[in-house]
């Protein structure tokens, strides 16, 4: 079994991917504790998986994992860390914008005790406009809401215990909350300074409508952090408060009824109709509360689906490599 498991995800970086493979071999060979690499196509449209496939020919060390179509980089990470065996984690994009020569400053910190070492992006090369004012407030705002004190949740480049890692489900665009998942579980946290080099080929798969998904993601990781396995708590309240605020003016409208004897629905029409709507609301939130209590338990009863279909895996056996040298 390898000591590290290296975890790529691909999509359309033919220009990228050899490149990346002899930096990311050089520097673990040099780690000099056993390895994999595990290599993820996203549902390139390219020749990203005809090259990654190339290199598995030839190196037992290689696993490429084809998904059968663009899935988005947290399925595609969620793939490779379900079938990554090293007691060590890392995880990187294939752009080259993340240098391998780094890899040893994480392990170093998981060495210490660490469960999760998370890359900060302390000088950015980006579009201060587009990419680095949004990302700035975005990793603030969510320091705050998760109270992880790291500068940078949005990058990949990252390093876990495998233990953590698998522990965490993964979905969506998750994989940019993991050290404040990861923190719900636990986990210990700490961040390494990276060099942020500007990609030399390819596009770049993010613009500024990231931005708003980047938001309302904010708002699902508040949510899970705060009522992951108790919703009804959340919808509970709400929905407490409505149906108690329909019910008193309920309450204030049938006195109203007894009091003076007129009719109520023409004398007060919109607090009728108010009255009305909070107190279904109220039932409709608390029924919302416990379809998600159903779903927790369902969760933690069973096994969950994975976010990501497999088209096909190829990997060198080592047999075949010594008899290809």
């Amino acid at each position: 079994m390898p000591k590290y498991s290296v975890v790529v995800p691909f999509h359309n970086e033919e220009n990228n991917v050899t490149a990346l493979y002899d930096r990311l071999k050089d520097v673990m060979e040099q780690v000099g504790d056993t390895f994999e690499m595990l290599f993820v196509d996203d549902g390139s449209r390219d020749r990203t998986y005809r090259l990654l496939e190339e290199i598995a020919a030839v190196d037992s060390r290689v696993l490429v994992i084809k998904l059968r179509r663009n899935f988005g980089q947290t399925s595609a990470l969620a793939a490779g860390f379900d079938h990554a065996n090293g007691e060590f984690v890392i995880a990187m994009d294939g752009d080259l914008q993340h240098d391998p020569t780094e890899i040893p400053n994480f392990l170093a910190k998981l060495e210490e005790g660490y469960d999760v070492v998370s890359g900060w992006r302390a000088q950015r090369g980006d579009n201060f406009v587009l990419r680095r004012i949004p990302s700035r407030a975005a990793n603030w705002i969510m320091a705050k809401l998760s109270g992880v004190s790291i500068h940078d949740f949005g990058t990949t480049f990252k390093a876990y215990r495998r233990e953590v890692i698998q522990n965490i489900p993964l979905y969506g665009q998750m994989h940019r909350f993991i050290p404040a998942l990861a923190s719900w579980y636990g986990a210990s946290i700490c961040e390494v300074p990276i060099s942020n080099p500007a990609r030399l080929y390819g596009k770049s798969h993010y613009g500024i409508s990231r931005t708003f998904r980047v938001f309302f993601d904010l708002l699902t990781i508040r949510f899970l952090l705060k009522y992951l396995t108790r919703p009804l708590h959340f919808f509970g309240s709400i929905g407490g408060l409505s149906i108690l605020g329909g019910g008193l003016l309920a309450l204030y409208l049938l006195i109203a009824k007894i009091w003076t004897g007129g009719h109520v629905l023409l004398a007060h029409g919109p607090l009728f109709v108010i009255s009305g709507v909070l107190l279904l609301a109220g039932i409709q939130l608390m029924g919302i509360g416990l379809l998600g209590e159903l779903q927790v338990r369902h969760f933690h009863s069973g096994a969950s689906r994975a976010p990501y279909a497999v088209e096909r895996m190829v990997r060198l056996r080592p047999s075949e490599e010594s008899m290809q040298a």
